[in-house]
C-alpha cells in the first residue's frame, strides 16, 4: 500500500515533526510505503507531487 501524508501545525515547531515520525513508523511497521510532506516552521519539506497523488492508495492529512 502506498500512503501519502501531509503534516502541519500553526506554529510548526514540534507537532508537525512528531506526527510525521509517528505516521512513518506506523506505516513501516505494517509494511506500507509512506511519503510524508511536512509543513512546519521552515516551510514545506519533502513536497508531494501531483504524480504521487495519482499513484497512491490513500492520503492522510494531519493538523496539530
Amino acid at each position: 500500500m502506498k500512503l501519502l501524508t501531509v503534516t502541519a501545525c500553526p506554529s510548526g515547531v514540534a507537532h508537525t515533526y512528531m506526527a510525521a515520525e509517528a505516521i512513518a513508523a506506523a506505516a513501516k511497521k505494517r509494511g506500507y510505503e509512506c511519503k510524508v510532506e511536512t509543513q512546519g516552521s521552515i516551510g514545506i519539506e519533502n513536497e508531494i507531487s501531483p504524480e504521487e497523488v495519482v499513484a497512491c492508495d490513500a492520503i492522510i492529512l494531519t493538523n496539530g
